[in-house]
């Protein structure tokens, strides 16, 4: 069989998605959904990025229908803001993409509203988007969710004494359990929809090791990851081959709900897309549970 790229997607006429991020992998994950027909919403925190994004969409693909929309994932206010106004200007959603990201900030910082903001922004600022969206998604056709994961959440652990990593902040640990909370909440939400008949379909997946702008962006430009993405760039791939396994979980028809894509080469570091292995801390229910759970008093959105 080929290898699957982005001139598989099928037409997307009809259907609406909202991208979360104004970069990197969500700049292709926007830029091939417009191309394929879809009506995109790039949702970002910074304007003048966001709007650099719509035109450089706009500049590759004729009539491209998208936008930009205001949201902050390290605000809840903001996220509230942003589901009340897809609300009034939509009756429904047929695609989430939730992959904006913060790593590794040397020091720990916090969001508006108090969470660590790894944790804050990747998972919590997501699950709460996701819930508010959920009555759109639920008139959607054919309504799914993705959830960018990483290879990082392969080294995650949740520790539910600790999620906000106030008594020790390590950047990676704290960056590997947002991850692996992002893998998680996807296969909790299949499961729900299941039971719940929602009529979602959940799916994960991850880039493998993509040139993007994460590691200086949240490490700094002067950090040693920052001048390893710099100089050894050959290490990554392309940030457009990175997208793949997201748009193959947003977009085909094979791709099913409670699954996890990623690159299918050099341990799911680079390549095309394929079943990611799942890390096994990431298959316990009991915990998913309770991080739903944990994550809803947190937000304070629930179903």
């Amino acid at each position: 069989m080929a290898p699957w790229t982005a001139f598989d997607i099928p037409s997307q006429k009809g259907r609406t998605a909202v991208v979360t991020g104004t970069g990197g992998l969500g700049l292709h994950d926007a830029l091939e959904l417009a191309r394929a027909g879809a009506q995109v919403i790039v949702a970002g925190r910074n304007p003048r990025k966001g709007g650099a994004t719509v035109d450089r969409i706009r500049a590759s693909v004729a009539r491209a229908d998208v936008r930009f929309e205001l949201l902050d994932l390290a605000s809840l206010t903001s996220i509230e803001d942003f589901a009340a106004r897809l609300g009034r200007s939509s009756d429904s959603l047929d695609l989430l993409i939730n992959n904006a990201a913060v790593m590794t900030p040397p020091r720990r910082q916090v969001t508006s509203d108090g969470f660590e903001l790894q944790f804050g922004t990747n998972h919590l600022g997501h699950f709460a988007l996701t819930l508010r969206l959920l009555p759109l998604l639920r008139r959607g056709r054919s309504p799914r969710v993705v959830s960018v994961s990483s290879v990082a959440a392969r080294s995650g652990a949740l520790d539910f004494d600790d999620l906000q990593s106030e008594r020790r902040y390590k950047p990676m640990a704290a960056y590997g359990q947002s991850k692996l909370a992002c893998l998680m909440f996807a296969f909790e939400l299949q499961r729900r929809s299941d039971v719940g008949g929602w009529g979602v379909q959940s799916v994960a997946a991850h880039p493998g090791i993509a040139r993007t702008d994460l590691l200086p962006n949240g490490a700094g430009p002067s950090s040693p990851e920052a001048m390893i993405r710099r100089f050894l760039w050959f290490l990554f791939q392309p940030a457009a081959q990175g997208a793949l396994p997201t748009l193959f979980a947003a977009t085909a028809p094979q791709a099913e709900g409670g699954q996890y894509y990623g690159p299918d080469r050099l341990g799911e570091t680079r390549g095309h897309p394929a079943l990611a292995r799942v890390p096994t801390q990431a298959l316990d229910r009991t915990d998913a549970t309770r991080l739903w759970v944990d994550s809803a008093r947190l937000t304070g959105v629930s179903v």
